[in-house]
């Protein structure tokens, strides 16, 4: 079998905090159809445990949404979704989110696709991990221009969960709500603590000893490029005929 690709090393590091035994069960994870990495490590995470229940939005086949993403919404104040990934054009040291754009309002120099739901998703999914896969010190600022989606709140105000961890296409780091401060805990390959720093525009604690993150184990590979390409291919053909071109064919026989 091949060695890991960066992206299948990415679905692992991702899979690992979707099935972090510290953690609320995943059992109901959503994701959104522009998000192939998150949905490949979920769908990775329901072959690992047969438990997990993966909705993609804008997909009409296994997922209960019949009317959009208002239904996501609905699900999501019921308390029936325990997971979900978001990212931002800027995020900052304290988990704050902007979707919306930097320069004068509403982002003319840069304008971002729009905060839509994801301050109302950020605060009311018992877990949030973050994504993004550009790591520099234009995506990671000190502070966001807007704050879109808010990383800790208030006393009193109510919030049933927060980011737990940001991964991006350097490192994984782990956040803490009661600092409102990220934790750097491992670098991808060919990193190290020192291209992190460079490349990262707020300040971060960092585990001692800092790991190297991990490759997917033989048989989380076998699965990505098995069954996990095959349930992705309907929704994201291009990311599966680029990462798994096999697979794909396979598929298309």
């Amino acid at each position: 079998m091949r060695d890991a690709l960066p992206e299948e090393r990415l679905i692992g590091a991702i899979t690992r905090l979707i099935l972090d035994p510290g953690k609320r069960p995943a059992r109901h994870v959503a994701i959104g159809a522009a998000s192939p990495i998150p949905a490949a490590a979920s769908y990775l995470a329901r072959e690992i445990t047969g438990e997990v229940r993966v909705s993609v939005l804008n997909q009409r086949r296994g997922n209960p949404f019949t009317n959009g993403t208002g239904e996501l919404f609905d699900l999501t104040a019921e308390g029936r979704i325990d997971l979900f990934f978001l990212g931002g054009g800027e995020i900052d040291g304290a988990g704050n989110l902007n979707l919306v754009g930097v320069g004068e309002w509403p982002g003319r120099v840069a304008r971002f696709p729009g905060s839509f739901g994801s301050a109302f998703m950020y605060m009311m999914v018992p877990r949030v991990i973050l994504y993004r896969f550009e790591h520099s010190r234009r995506v990671l600022v000190p502070r966001v221009a807007y704050i879109s989606a808010p990383g800790t709140s208030p006393a009193g105000v109510f919030r049933r969960g927060h980011g737990e961890a940001l991964v991006t296409g350097k490192a994984v780091f782990s956040f803490s709500p009661e600092q409102a401060r990220f934790r750097l805990v491992s670098v991808h390959p060919g990193e190290s603590a020192e291209s992190v720093r460079a490349a990262t525009g707020f300040d971060y604690d960092m585990a001692q000893p800092l790991a190297e993150t991990a490759d997917p184990v033989p048989e989380w590979l076998h699965l990505l490029r098995g069954p996990v390409a095959a349930a992705m291919a309907p929704t994201y053909p291009t990311f599966v005929q680029r990462i798994w071109p096999a697979a794909e064919m396979a598929r298309s026989a």
